[in-house]
């Protein structure tokens, strides 16, 4: 009997463990089961999230570019402006409500005679030229201008100094922009037109005198002629006319002068016998010559040489030339004068020299003697040489000076054989 109860235990025992078995085997079936539900979600779960970070990447780096867009869209804009700002002709300054500097462009640090700083920390304006820019424009109306005198290395400026203040800046002591504008041209153009109304109504003046002066004046040469007439055969009188009449023909070549500098050239000219009318012209200014004890001589080698001219302009050119001559040389000197033909031809051909043997010309005034106005003597006006020129230009002619401190002075005049017209340069 005791063994078929073991075996009865055994064959009891043995569906037992099958059953824990097969409970534990599904148990595990079921955790598998649930384990893979788990991770197919997880799984799930981060791929939905790799989704929303790769969308979030996008949005990112879109975001990012549409940044990087606006900085470099900000930084170009600000170059430009920048740019715009420099490229103004007038200064710009903007000033804060404590009065230092924010901004200033390249033309304020050009005008008040800074540099502008690499460094935005430091200023290189003053605090009392900002002050000076406060005192002149800030009590002022905006847009009221007012002038700012400035020395500087090159010389003295003025500026015109404007204030205006920041839109949407409500404080009357907030942020302020000043305007400054060079205005040394306009002020140097307004002082040339003053100059030039001056002179203008100087020589209005000049010409009346001399009108004046003019009519008279032909009448006492008449009666200076008359009286060295009557007095030939009285030396002593004779001499005394002649001196007369060498200061009547002096006065009357300034007066000249003075008429036809400011006059128009005739339009008409008519052949003229250059030769003759420089025999004239010594023969009226001898009387001086012999004044000042001076020789007076002229050398042609040909009896007739004509060009079209305005005779009367052409010999008074003449004459302010001889008058030079007579007040550079002392006592003793000579004057010669000679007309000639170049044989080579070439575009002026005709050639009229005065040499002289008197001090000669600096060096430092060779460049001026034709400037109206420009005389190393004061009893002359300085209109003599000035006018020569404009006549000799008018007939197409040219004027060069050679000269030799200590030994005297050579003008040489030059005009076409035509002569401001002439076709055919008749010369006898």
């Amino acid at each position: 009997m005791q063994p078929f109860s073991e075996t009865q235990q055994s064959s009891n025992a043995a569906p037992a463990g099958q059953l824990r078995q097969r409970s534990a085997k599904q148990s595990l079936v079921k955790a598998f089961r649930s384990f893979a539900h788990v991770a197919g979600a997880l799984e799930n779960s981060y791929s939905q999230l790799q989704a929303e970070v790769a969308r979030l990447r996008q949005e990112l780096e879109s975001a990012n570019r549409g940044l990087d867009q606006s900085l470099e869209e900000n930084k170009r804009i600000r170059l430009y402006l920048s740019r715009t700002l420099d490229c103004l002709p007038c200064g710009v300054l903007v000033v804060d409500e404590d009065r230092k500097l924010k901004l200033a462009n390249s033309a304020a640090h050009c005008l008040l005679g800074s540099r502008p700083s690499s460094q935005p920390t430091q200023r290189t304006i003053s605090r009392e030229v900002i002050e000076k820019l406060e005192s002149l424009a800030g009590f002022e109306s905006a847009g009221t201008e007012r002038e700012w005198p400035v020395d500087k290395p090159d010389g003295p400026c003025f500026l015109a100094v404007s204030r205006a203040t920041l839109s949407g800046n409500e404080k009357p002591d907030g942020e302020r922009i000043f305007i400054l504008r060079d205005i040394t041209e306009s002020k140097r153009l307004e002082k040339e037109r003053e100059v030039a109304h001056r002179t203008r109504d100087l020589a209005q003046m000049a010409m009346l005198l001399a009108h004046e002066i003019r009519n008279p004046l032909g009448s006492l040469e008449l009666f200076a002629g008359l009286l060295g007439e009557a007095t030939e055969e009285r030396p002593v009188l004779h001499e005394w006319v002649d001196q007369l009449q060498a200061g009547l023909r002096t006065l009357s070549a300034t007066v000249n002068n003075v008429l036809q500098f400011h006059s128009e050239p005739r339009s008409e000219l008519t052949p003229v016998n250059i030769v003759s009318l420089l025999r004239e012209t010594v023969e009226f200014l001898r009387p001086l010559a012999w004044q000042r004890s001076m020789r007076l001589e002229l050398r042609t080698s040909e009896p007739e040489i004509f060009l079209r001219a305005d005779a009367h302009r052409l010999q008074q050119v003449f004459f302010n030339l001889a008058l030079n001559a007579f007040r550079a040389m002392p006592p003793g000197g000579a004057l010669r004068v000679s007309v000639h033909c170049s044989p080579q031809g070439g575009e002026l051909p005709i050639e009229v020299v005065f040499r002289d043997e008197g001090a000669g010309i600096p060096a430092e005034h060779l460049a001026r003697i034709f400037e109206a106005g420009f005389t190393t003597n004061p009893a002359s006006p300085g209109l003599g040489l000035a006018l020569t020129k404009k006549v000799v230009e008018q007939h197409q002619g040219t004027i060069r000076v050679e000269s030799v401190p200590g030994k005297g002075a050579t003008f040489v005049l030059s005009f076409p054989r035509s002569g401001a017209g002439d076709e055919s340069g008749t010369r006898g």
